[in-house]
Order: C-alpha cells, then sequence, then structure tokens
C-alpha cells in the first residue's frame, strides 16, 4: 500500500496503465495471437494493484508473506506478464516471446512462472483458488491479502457463485475481488452488458460487501482498494465498469476484437503511436520500486514428525472410507500442513474425524464440489497439503478443475469414496464408475486404491509425501484387514498376496473387488486350480515390471476385475503396463448401467463377482 501523495502516484500510475497496454499489444502482435483487448481493459486496475497496494518482492515471488493476486480472467495473460516486467523480475524484451514454444510466458498462465499460483484460463476458477490463498493465510497467522482479477464474461460461470458463497460463509475479509465489466465477451456482449448495478446486487445478495467504480479512474480504483482493506467479516467485489480494448480508437467499445492481435506493421504502428499519445507529465526520477511495499519473510514452518503404525488387527472388519478419515486426523497431528476440506458429506466420507481434532483447518463448502476442488488448489498454491473428499461421484462436477490441477502440478490429495456398484442400494447416480479413468487421464496424477484398512493409512502418507497430485478412491462396504501394521507401501507398488508355482493365471483386483479374487483364489485351489492374486494399489504409477512378471509367470495370462466401467480402469491399466510383453489381458468390468441393489447382489448381477472370475478363469482352459 503506496502512501505516496494522489498528484505523484497517479500520473505516475496513469503512465504504467499506458506502458501495461503498450506491452501487451506489441507481446500479442509479436506471436500474432492473444487477447489485446481484453488487457487494455484492465491496466489501470493492474497497474494500481501491482504499484499502489499490493505487498510483494518483484526478486522473491514466492515470499510466504507476500499479498497474493489471481488472475481469473486468464487471457489477459500478457498485461500479467508485463506487470512483472515492469516491476522489475525480467526484463521487457522476454514479452516478444509470449507464446512462444520455447517460453514460459504461455497463452494462459500457469505456475511455470514464479509468480502464478494456480493457472487459470479456464474461467470460473480463479476465484475460486483465490478462497484457498485466503483460507491458508488465516492457517499460517498471516496478513497477507488476497486479490482476484474476473472477467464479466466469466461471471456467467456456476463456480463463480459457489465461490461467492463460500467466501461470504467464511467471512474472508482478507479476499478483495475485482470484476473487469468491459461489457463485452467472446462472441457477443456479455450477460449483462454494462450494467453494474447487475454484478453489485448479485454480490451484495451472497454477502460480499460491494463497490461500484469507473475502473479506468485511477482515484477511483486507489480508493476502492483502501475501503477494501478497512472491511471487516465479509470479502469484498469491486465491480469496475470499464471499455474493451481502452486506448485504441479502433477497438474501444467494439465487438469482434475478441482474441484478435493487431497485424505487425501499419496497423500496429498506428496503435503504439496512438497508445503513445497517451503518457501524461511525472515527477522526474520517480523510482518504481518506491511504489512498491515489500513483505517480510516469514519463519518456516516446523518439520512434520512421523505417523506412528497403523492400529488394526488382522481380520478386523473396516470399511477404507472410515480408516481414511482415521488416517486424515493422524496426518493433521503429525503435519500443521494438511488440511481437510468437505462437501457436506464429512460424517460418510469420515473426514468428521480430522474436524473434531483440527477444526481451525477443517474448511466446509458444503454441497459445491467446483470451489471445494478451486480452494484446495489455492491452499496447495500456498504451502499446505488439502485433503478434499466427497463421494467419487461428485468429483466428476469438478473434472475441470481437477484438469487445470493437473496442468499447475499442485500438491493436493484428492479423496473419492462410496465408489462403485458395492455402495449398494443407492443406485447408480451415486456410484463412481468413471473416477479412475478421470484420474488416471492426467499424466502426473498418483492414482490409489487400497483395499484395507493399513493399505489406506499407509497409503494416505505416502500421498501426503508425494510432491504433486493425488487421487484415493475408497469403498463404502467394510472390508477384513489382511496386512499387518509392519507392511509397507509405497506409490508405483503392488501387492502378491496369493501365489503359487503352479498358477495358472494372474488375476488383479483393488478395492472390493480383491476380495472376490480371494474367494475365487480359495473355490479354484479347492478344484485343483491354483491362480496367482494381486493387489494393485497403485494404479498411477504403475508397477509394470512386476506385472509383467507375474504374467509370464503364469502362462501370459492376466485377468483384471474391477469396480468400474471397462474405460480407463484397472483393466486399461494393467494392459498398458504389459503389452509390450504380450501378455493377453482379460478384462471383467461393469459393462452397463447399474441399479439399487444389496451390494452381494450388484457385484454378482454385474459381473465382478467371485463366480464371474472363477468363471473367467475356467473359460481360459
Amino acid at each position: 500500500m503506496t502512501h505516496m501523495d494522489r498528484s505523484v502516484l497517479v500520473p505516475a500510475l496513469t503512465n504504467i496503465a499506458t506502458r501495461l497496454r503498450i506491452d501487451s499489444v506489441v507481446a500479442t502482435s509479436a506471436s500474432g495471437t492473444g487477447h489485446p483487448t481484453s488487457c487494455a481493459s484492465a491496466a489501470e486496475l493492474v497497474a494500481a494493484l501491482f504499484f499502489a497496494e499490493l505487498r510483494f518482492d518483484p526478486k522473491d515471488p514466492q515470499n510466504p508473506g507476500a499479498d497474493r493476486f489471481v488472475l481469473s480472467k486468464g487471457h489477459a495473460a500478457p498485461i500479467l506478464y508485463a506487470a512483472w516486467a515492469e516491476a522489475g523480475l525480467f526484463d521487457r524484451a522476454e514479452l516478444l516471446k509470449v507464446r512462444d514454444l520455447h517460453s514460459d510466458l504461455e497463452g494462459h498462465p500457469t505456475p511455470r512462472l514464479s509468480f502464478v499460483d494456480v493457472a487459470t484460463g479456464s474461467l470460473g476458477q480463479g476465484i475460486c483458488a483465490a478462497i484457498g490463498s485466503a483460507l491458508n493465510a488465516r492457517r499460517i497467522g498471516s496478513d497477507y491479502r488476497t486479490y482476484c482479477l474476473l472477467g464479466d464474461g466469466e461471471s456467467a460461470e456456476g463456480s463463480v457463485w459457489e465461490a461467492a458463497a463460500v467466501a461470504a460463509q467464511d467471512g474472508l475479509d482478507n479476499l478483495c475481488a475485482i470484476t473487469d465489466v468491459n461489457g463485452l465477451g467472446q462472441s457477443r456482449p456479455t450477460m449483462w452488458q454494462h450494467d453494474l448495478d447487475q454484478f453489485a446486487r448479485r454480490w451484495s445478495a451472497f454477502g460480499w460487501h460491494t463497490i461500484t467504480i469507473d475502473g479506468h479512474d485511477l482515484n477511483q480504483v486507489l480508493d476502492a482498494l483502501a475501503e477494501a482493506r478497512t472491511i471487516k467479516g465479509k470479502p469484498t467485489m469491486i465491480v469496475a465498469g470499464t471499455v474493451k480494448g481502452k486506448g485504441i480508437a479502433v477497438t474501444e467499445g467494439k465487438d469482434n476484437w475478441h482474441g484478435k492481435a493487431f497485424k505487425q506493421g501499419e496497423e500496429l504502428d498506428k496503435v503504439l503511436a496512438e497508445l503513445n499519445g497517451h503518457f501524461v507529465p511525472q515527477q522526474e526520477g520517480l523510482d518504481l520500486a518506491a511504489l512498491i511495499v515489500k513483505p517480510v519473510r516469514p519463519a518456516a514452518p516446523a518439520a512434520p514428525t512421523p505417523m506412528t503404525a497403523p492400529d488394526f488387527k488382522l481380520g478386523e472388519e473396516i470399511a477404507t472410507r472410515e480408516a481414511y478419515g482415521l488416517a486424515l486426523a493422524k496426518l493433521g497431528a503429525a503435519d500443521s500442513r494438511i488440511v481437510a476440506l468437505d462437501a457436506d458429506v464429512k460424517n460418510s466420507t469420515f473426514s468428521d474425524k480430522f474436524e473434531k481434532a483440527f477444526p481451525e483447518r477443517f474448511y466446509q463448502n458444503f454441497i459445491a464440489e467446483q470451489v471445494m476442488v478451486g480452494s484446495a488448489m489455492g491452499l496447495a498454491a500456498r504451502g499446505a497439503i488439502p485433503f478434499p473428499s466427497t463421494f467419487a461421484a461428485f468429483l466428476t462436477r469438478a473434472a475441470d478443475f481437477i484438469r487445470m490441477m493437473a496442468i499447475s502440478n499442485l500438491n493436493v490429495k484428492l479423496a473419492g469414496s462410496h465408489a462403485g456398484v458395492s455402495i449398494g442400494e443407492d443406485g447408480p447416480s451415486q456410484m463412481a464408475l468413471e473416477d479412475l479413468s478421470m484420474f488416471r487421464s492426467q499424466p502426473n496424477f498418483a492414482v490409489l486404491y487400497p483395499c484395507d484398512a493399513v493399505s489406506t493409512e499407509r497409503l494416505m502418507a505416502a500421498m501426503a509425501a508425494h510432491k504433486g497430485p493425488a487421487y484415493m478412491r475408497t469403498s463404502r462396504p467394510k472390508t477384513p484387514v489382511i496386512y499387518g501394521p509392519d507392511e509397507t507401501f509405497e506409490l508405483g507398488g503392488l501387492k502378491v498376496v496369493r501365489q503359487s508355482a503352479n498358477d495358472v493365471v494372474t488375476v488383479v483386483g483393488a478395492g472390493v473387488t480383491l476380495f472376490e479374487a480371494l474367494k475365487a483364489h480359495d473355490v479354484l485351489k479347492a478344484e485343483g486350480i491354483a491362480i496367482r492374486v494381486i493387489d494393485l494399489y497403485s494404479l498411477a504409477p504403475i508397477a509394470k515390471d512386476a506385472l509383467i512378471a507375474a504374467g509370464l509367470a503364469t502362462k501370459g495370462r492376466i485377468i483384471t476385475v474391477e469396480d468400474h466401467y471397462p474405460a480407463g480402469g484397472i483393466g486399461d491399466a494393467v494392459s498398458e503396463a504389459v503389452s509390450e510383453a504380450g501378455i493377453t489381458v482379460h478384462r471383467i468390468a461393469v459393462r452397463e448401467i447399474p441399479r439399487s441393489g444389496k451390494p452381494e447382489e450388484l457385484l454378482e448381477r454385474f459381473g465382478i463377482s467371485a463366480s464371474h472370475i472363477v468363471a473367467a478363469v475356467k473359460a481360459l482352459g
């Protein structure tokens, strides 16, 4: 927060805004693509934020005590890059490489850049991540503030209003968002165009302090930012009326310029000449660095302590979803960075065990899975290790957030319970049968599927230690503990739970289907047929060499059985792993839309029970 006299500050910011427009135009014209008009509407807003409001260190963008800025309207990336170049993080010449294959200044921001916390560009997500950033300030007892710039077009996204509700419910007075209401979308005018009252009424109704301003009037922008800092108990939304393509006569308020760069040559020269004419006299010798308030770097957090060994007895019946909750609470005691997020199912996922132990690190999002996952992204970007959990089926609502989480390579640990037909009577709307596919499709996700309480707890610890996004699938039915407390589990491993020298086929299961495979093993053994049984608790990374070795030892034959649709699950994971070895994989999976029923009935009806495994083994001869 700069305390410079306005008579000096406003001309300086005016010129910075002009340079940001020029840099955005030059960068996009150099690449031949981009969104210069979307940058131009936000120039005064970005100039005021970076050079009169944010506390940050241009040479230390990830300082834990620094204010955070999230560009939710990620297509305006060039003006973000221009602001950091203006602040001195890198040479302005780098802006000529925007969107180049060999530059990290991509078309939309990603955390490849030190000053970007989360990837944006899929609209409606940045404001959700900003909530996580604001929550993290509370977690570490910091006074850093989080700022988020949204576009008016993205305000049609439902996730924006999920965020509006949750941020108000949490009373995040350290969060200040700005909506750049330039009135024009990609293909037509936006929903409410320049009716600022439409935005203000909605944000006020959601419980936000709302300020309406002319987004090109720097005095109004500065006054609004100052007012936001005084608000207690609620977040602030600054509704800023702007003009798309501001400062460029040919584009000001004109439709059909979205995503179009100015052509090199006469068109660009004319635009730059016009923009250069907007500079105003300012105090000579003014040092831009003097406008930036640098934060103090806080002390590093305490190191985590080791978890004790699992305390379960062999044969004890406990659902992996309950073991998840128990392990989450143990993790929370061992590491203050662990936080949990819920979407009103904490008593089914058993994350309420964490809430009871650490209520200050438990964040309730109610039935709003997108903001739950999005705020987990913001928390992870600021150093927390978030564990958001819900029914696995409902995580599909947040599939786009999960995709962007992978792009950001954030340290989020998702958990989905109630997976597959084994949940029973609730029926197909509650049965996750595509979740493994969703997570395995992301190249950098760890995907885990424990079968008992011990493996769940051990894999929870492995997830927490893993650097990057991870997913754990848990089940509703109680299953017996089959592993002892000293058993170890690592990402990319598996367990061979039954084997002999005479095995004729390898059966690979995970979660509930492992126990169906064990039943089938006993039935076949009684008939003189030996099979190898593998617990594939890690689908990604996967134990490729161990699977190939098992397949080659069992006549080149593997059967996979999964409580999941055929596409993208265990069968596909194993087939991909062993294909180069010439091993045949026979897949047993749920192949039609299921229905309500008792778990054991559904396993039988939809072809994944022990009897179907037995039949598949015998069919191979």
